[in-house]
C-alpha cells in the first residue's frame, strides 16, 4: 500500500496534543523492549495512550506500555515514547515516519533512542550498552519513500553524522562512574520478527556490525530528515544467533533488559541534565 501523508496529516497529531500539554518538550525519548522503567522517573507526567491520539500509530508489542509521556527529568522538558512500532507488526516503512513528524511539531530538537539488540562484536556481553555510531541497513524500504514533504526536510539529505557527534561525546562522558560498560559501534537493522540465522550474524559481522535489532533506523532517518538531533542506545540483551550454542528466546532479552534498566535509567537521566540543545 502507498501513503501520501502531507503536513496536515502530522499537525492534526500535534495540535491535538498541544491543546492538552502545558508545556513543548525539547528532547524525546524512545524507549525499546523491557526498558519502561525509566519513563517513571518522569516527574509532573501528563500520559496519553497511542490509541487516543488522532492520526498515531499503535503499539501491538506486550512489552509496549503504548504511551507518550510529557514531564520533565532532570531539569528538562521532555517527552517519553513508551513503546515504539516496527515494521513486523504490519506497519510499511512509509507509516513509521508519523511518531517523529509528530515530536517535531511539538518543539521537539534531539531524540535519544534505545533498543533491547543482539550482540554480534564477540567482544561484547551481555549487558554492556552500546552508544551507535553508525547503522546498516540493506533491506526494507526508506521511511521517507513517496512525496517528500518539504515543510520538514528536503527530498535527499545527508546522513554522515545522523548520530550526533557532540550527542556521543557526551555520552561517553557520562558513562564515567556509571557502573555500566560503555561500548561504541555499530547498529544493523534487520526486519525480525524472527531472530537472525547464524550465517545472518556471520555476514553482518563482516560487514561491520556491532549489534542487531528491529528498529530504531527509521526514527533515526526521519529524526535526521527533521534537522533534528539524534543520539541512539543498543542494550546488549542477548548474544546473537551462532555466538553461543544455544536458541534464542525473547525471555532472556526481558530479563537482560530488567536487570540493567535501573542503572541505565540513571545514566540517561544525568545526561539529560548536561545536554545543551543551543
Amino acid at each position: 500500500m502507498r501513503y501520501s501523508y502531507d503536513y496536515a496529516y502530522f499537525k492534526a497529531a500535534a495540535d491535538w496534543l498541544k491543546e492538552r500539554i502545558d508545556q513543548e518538550p525539547e528532547i524525546a525519548l524512545i524507549l525499546g523492549s523491557s526498558l519502561g522503567p525509566l519513563s517513571q522517573q518522569i516527574k509532573d507526567q501528563l500520559s496519553f495512550d497511542y490509541a487516543d491520539i488522532p492520526n498515531f500509530l499503535i503499539s501491538t508489542v506486550r512489552s509496549h506500555a503504548g504511551k507518550l509521556i510529557f514531564g520533565t527529568l532532570a531539569g528538562k522538558r521532555v517527552v517519553c515514547m513508551s513503546g515504539r512500532f516496527h515494521s513486523y507488526e504490519g506497519y510499511d516503512f512509509e507509516q513509521l515516519v508519523i511518531p517523529i513528524r509528530v515530536l517535531k511539531l511539538l518543539g521537539v530538537k534531539a531524540v535519544i533512542l534505545t533498543n533491547a539488540a543482539g550482540g554480534v562484536n564477540t567482544d561484547y556481553n551481555v549487558g554492556d550498552i552500546m552508544i551507535i555510531k553508525d547503522h546498516i541497513k540493506l533491506n526494507g524500504g526508506s521511511p521517507l519513500r513517496g512525496p517528500n514533504v518539504e515543510e520538514f526536510g528536503p527530498r535527499f539529505f545527508d546522513v554522515t553524522n545522523m548520530y550526533t557527534p557532540e550527542l556521543r561525546e557526551l555520552a561517553k562522558e557520562c558513562g564515567k562512574d556509571s557502573g555500566l560498560t560503555l561500548r561504541e559501534g555499530v547498529y544493523m537493522f534487520m526486519p525480525g520478527p524472527q531472530f537472525e540465522t547464524p550465517a545472518e550474524i556471520r555476514a553482518i559481522r563482516i560487514l561491520g556490525g556491532d549489534t542487531v535489532g528491529m528498529s530504531t533506523v527509521t526514527e533515526a532517518l526521519t529524526a535526521a530528515h527533521c534537522g533534528m538531533k539524534v543520539l541512539g542506545f543498543s542494550v546488549v540483551t542477548n548474544m546473537a544467533a551462532g555466538v553461543l550454542d544455544r536458541p534464542l528466546t525473547s525471555e532472556e532479552v526481558t530479563v537482560a533488559a530488567h536487570a540493567v534498566a535501573e542503572n541505565f535509567s540513571a545514566y540517561i537521566e544525568k545526561l539529560i541534565g548536561k545536554m545543551s540543545l543551543q
